[in-house]
């Protein structure tokens, strides 16, 4: 049997509990039960769209939640137990996740192009029982990968392994997930206790900047309110209609207010595959789309596609939410004169804190900030190496704690000791400055981490594996500048002796591994040897500064 959840997560401070109750904050109810509560006074409003033409009221949303909450525990699924979650942005994504909040079991938030490296650990580590994916992604056989972990999982964890699958070609000992997820057969109603506010909802991934990444546990308590604070920021209400393009699993389209924010607030989700310019502005005009949450990059390419076709689609689209990477201030001011909506710029992170800018603020604020946190309960530090507090206006670490950053992650003694202080701050890995006006500015990251389009990339992670080629003797990972994603991955590369060494080789080898594709790196620089700290550590910062004038020698000019 999997190990209890409490073995393992750090408990919210007793004091910390009682305060945010006392506040009203949390809401001492389970988001499963917030949400059919939702359903239950308005149960004819139109909850959930997608690209299959399905629609469903709140009443049959909740309903078919219900009835799959049911099938779960009827499959051996019990409270408490966890389930990844590999599903695109799909109606059974949003059904099969609230009926794990429902039933108390807990989903482990995989990313689609996560392969068989990432989804073994993450099964392994949460000590899963189950895993939900497609039957397929464009030519990827994700069911056949899904039951190729069984014998590993069960081996690791001496657990069960169920394979559910939505999709039309299901596989003998598969479970049909559209099945599992459809309208209830027997109207006897739901007679299942509700989890406790105080139990983990589900695990959320970190943008691990050492190996793969590590799970957050996030509460019924701190959750809820993370979404239901995030969409009173935003203005959303049981009117505003939300398109989901970015993948469903990631914070930010998920709680931020994303999914569960909306549905909280009454208003509907329209769930579409991919943010491609074409659909999506399609999308918006027909669903009349009044919110949706794009990282930098599909920014970019929705000012293209406007700049060069008009943004007559966009007519209902009255705030664009834009975070996941630093979106550069010269796009910012494109945003609303291009596309018609208002920015809304986000920074935060799956582990807690999040900062926005608000929908009244000057353009100026909007443009070149990344706002203020959500909460007025988010205390923030921004400190020098040593923590001593640095004043308004100087760059610094970014330290938080408040009502929706736990305090620790899951199974990860060694990690917590690392990122978070005895009295509880996080160390959240970014450097910012704060302005007079209490807005942020993100400045960097002093962790060894790629940020491409959104997509957090451990350039520890590459370089062990670029480590296992024998014709490597050192290398390093590094973010190198791009005006479309942000960054992408760039190998730095001293080969052994006699021997040569080509990105082909090395994608050949992360291929063989089974890792996620975006982690491929796209450019290879061999030198003699690498850069040096004066303390003997590859100067990352050297590195990086060296692609970044490489590319510019190579633009026309030279500049």
């Amino acid at each position: 049997m999997p190990t209890p959840i409490t073995e393992h997560t750090v408990p919210w401070p007793e004091a910390d509990v009682t305060r945010f109750t006392e506040e009203g904050l949390w809401a001492g109810a389970a988001i499963g039960t917030l949400l059919r509560e939702v359903a239950d006074r308005d149960p004819d409003a139109t909850a959930l769209t997608d690209g299959t033409g399905l629609r469903l009221t709140y009443g049959e949303l909740a309903d078919r939640a219900d009835a799959a909450a049911v099938r779960l525990r009827g499959l051996g699924i019990a409270r408490g137990e966890r389930i990844v979650m590999q599903l695109g942005n799909s109606w059974e994504f949003v059904v099969l996740l609230l009926a794990c909040l429902r039933a108390g079991v807990v989903p482990v938030m995989a990313l689609p192009a996560h392969r068989r490296a990432e989804l073994t650990y993450l099964a392994v580590h949460s000590e899963a029982v189950a895993i939900a994916v497609p039957d397929r992604t464009k030519d990827f056989d994700n069911q056949r990968l899904a039951h190729d972990l069984a014998a590993d999982v069960r081996a690791a964890t001496g657990a069960g392994w169920r394979v559910l699958v939505a999709g039309d070609d299901i596989e003998p000992g598969s479970v049909d997930l559209r099945s599992l997820c459809g309208p209830p057969t027997d109207r006897a109603g739901f007679d299942m206790p509700s989890p406790s506010s105080r139990d983990v909802a589900l695990f959320l991934l970190s943008g691990g900047t050492t190996g793969m990444p590590k799970l957050i546990a996030r509460t019924h308590d701190d959750y809820a309110y993370n979404a239901r604070a995030s969409a009173e920021v935003a203005g959303v209400t049981s009117e505003s209609v939300y398109l989901v393009s970015l993948p469903a699993g990631h914070n930010f389209p998920l709680a931020c207010p994303g999914i569960l924010g909306v549905l909280l607030a009454g208003g509907r989700v329209v769930m579409l595959p991919s943010p491609e310019p074409v659909r999506a502005f399609a999308t918006i005009a027909a669903e009349g789309v009044t919110h949706t949450a794009v990282v930098p990059a599909v920014a970019g390419r929705w000012l293209e596609r406007a700049a060069e076709h008009g943004a007559g689609q966009l007519a209902s689209l009255r705030v664009i939410q834009v975070g996941g990477a630093r979106l550069a201030d010269e796009l910012a001011y494109k945003v609303k004169p291009v596309l018609g909506a208002t920015l809304q710029q986000v920074f935060g992170m799956a582990e807690g804190l999040l900062n926005f800018t608000r929908l009244d603020d000057p353009a100026e604020t909007v443009c070149t900030t990344q706002g203020r946190p959500l909460s007025p309960f988010d205390e923030i530090r921004i400190v020098d190496e040593q923590d001593r507090d640095l004043p308004d206006g100087q760059a610094g670490l970014l330290l938080t704690r408040g009502p929706y950053t736990p305090r620790g992650y899951y199974r990860a003694a060694e990690h917590n000791a690392r990122s978070f202080t005895d009295d509880g701050w996080f160390r959240t890995g970014d450097i910012c400055l704060r302005t007079p006006e209490g807005d942020l500015v993100v400045a960097g990251r002093d962790k060894d981490m790629i940020n491409r389009g959104g997509e957090k990339i451990s350039a520890e992670e590459i370089e062990n594996l670029v480590y296992q080629l024998p014709s490597v003797s050192q290398v390093a990972a590094v973010a190198m500048p791009d005006p479309l994603l942000g960054e992408r991955v760039c190998l730095y590369v001293v080969p052994r002796a006699g021997e040569t060494v080509t990105l082909e080789e090395i994608r050949g080898q992360m291929e063989s591994a089974e890792v996620a594709r975006f982690k491929f790196p796209e450019r290879l620089v061999v030198v003699e040897e690498l850069a040096w700290t004066k303390v003997g550590k590859i100067d990352k910062k050297a590195l990086r500064a060296d692609i970044a004038d490489r590319l510019k020698a190579e633009l026309p000019g030279g500049v």
